[in-house]
């Protein structure tokens, strides 16, 4: 990898939110434009709120195919620039690649940047956790975690990857390394809130340790947190000490992070939950029944579905940040190897992204650049352009 990476910036993670990862390139990419624009009126006003959900009708235009062409993905389109479909990883406007990491040999899991760090970790489940310069884009350790990995944050100067029956958390300061045992089954979600890491299973359990000051013991167990009768796919936190898990048993559970107790369960989807975020006052939930549902406040401070976003495929993940003009756009992937992005909140499309296999992980960095991580094992580096 010859791009260089001129500087690394990223949130600190202890305000009870995932972990971001940025890289950041000087070295320029053509973008390709289209003109394809949305069609239809729906508008739906929540319950005591002054936000609007709705989708915005624009004319139509006459625009080129939207569908990649598996041809030129292979590398053997003999129509060129007279090909009807898109020769190019994105369709739409205002994004480029700046740079493709290609190390990993199966499905990237996982990626994130400790604070005060210039290295980027990604992990797979070709068993391996990769170190990368920042700097120079290079691949500079690689360690074997002895099992498939599902999942990765950083947690001060701990990296810390969900495998099967356990947790591996690495001390890139001091060289530590410790093994959190408890879990059954592959550890699929992980999230970290208040120096308490939250661990979702394939047993339906959420796992809970506390960060401690002790050498020799760092992560100390906390708590068993039971209520999901299948595997926890997705973990986020949200305002007022609040945690969300998504699972296979199609349900969303509420918990409050000062009791550690379930404050209520969410019934809407009828597929597996794949992924949560919170958005201002406001809880997104994505399923593999092809929804994104959006969930408000009720008067009797329950939640309840103020809209559904209908996409074609199954929606394995979601992320949401803000492009470099300032719109806030949420990215959707689907199981037919594609993100769609739409500005928030009226959910009017903006392009998509392409892949050879499914993009299972999309990651925001400040300074307009993002990072997806695909099926086949690729990285790819993103810039939103002004």
């Amino acid at each position: 990898m010859n791009t260089s990476v001129a500087s690394i910036q990223v949130r600190d993670t202890r305000d009870c939110r995932p972990s971001s990862v940025v890289r950041r390139s000087n070295k320029p990419f053509k973008v390709e434009r289209n003109q394809t624009q949305l069609q239809t009126q729906l508008q739906y006003t929540p319950r005591n709120s002054s936000n609007q959900w709705k989708r915005q009708s624009h004319s139509d235009a006459k625009s080129n195919s939207s569908q990649i062409c598996k041809y030129w993905m292979n590398g053997n389109c003999v129509y060129g620039d007279r090909c009807w479909n898109l020769h190019s990883w994105f369709h739409g406007e205002h994004l480029s690649v700046l740079t493709r990491l290609n190390e990993h040999k199966k499905i990237v899991t996982g990626i994130t940047l400790p604070v005060g760090s210039d290295k980027l970790f990604s992990c797979s489940t070709d068993g391996t956790l990769r170190m990368w310069d920042c700097h120079t884009g290079q691949c500079v350790h690689v360690k074997n975690l002895g099992d498939e990995a599902r999942c990765l944050i950083s947690m001060g100067p701990w990296v810390i990857a969900g495998i099967r029956n356990a947790i591996k958390a690495w001390n890139i300061q001091t060289d530590t390394e410790v093994t959190l045992d408890g879990p059954k089954g592959h550890v699929l979600s992980m999230f970290d809130c208040n120096d308490t890491l939250f661990a979702g299973a394939m047993d339906g359990v959420i796992y809970a340790w506390r960060l401690s000051s002790e050498a020799n013991f760092p992560f100390k167990p906390l708590a068993m947190l039971n209520g999901h009768s299948k595997a926890v796919v997705c973990l986020t936190g949200g305002r007022g000490d609040k945690m969300y898990s998504g699972s296979i048993d199609h349900s969303i559970k509420v918990w409050d992070l000062n009791t550690l107790q379930c404050m209520m369960t969410l019934k809407g989807h009828t597929d597996v939950v794949t992924s949560l975020i919170c958005w201002d006052q406001y809880l997104l939930s994505s399923s593999l029944d092809g929804t994104v549902k959006v969930w408000g406040v009720t008067e009797k401070e329950t939640l309840e579905v103020v809209y559904t976003h209908n996409e074609k495929n199954g929606v394995v993940r979601m992320n949401g940040m803000i492009d470099a003009k300032g719109k806030h756009t949420l990215f959707c992937s689907s199981n037919n190897h594609s993100v769609g992005l739409y500005e928030m909140p009226t959910f009017e499309a903006r392009g998509r992204l392409f892949s050879k296999q499914e993009i299972g992980v999309i990651e925001e960095g400040p300074h307009g650049l993002f990072f997806t991580g695909d099926g086949t094992g690729l990285l790819t580096v993103w810039k939103w352009l002004a």
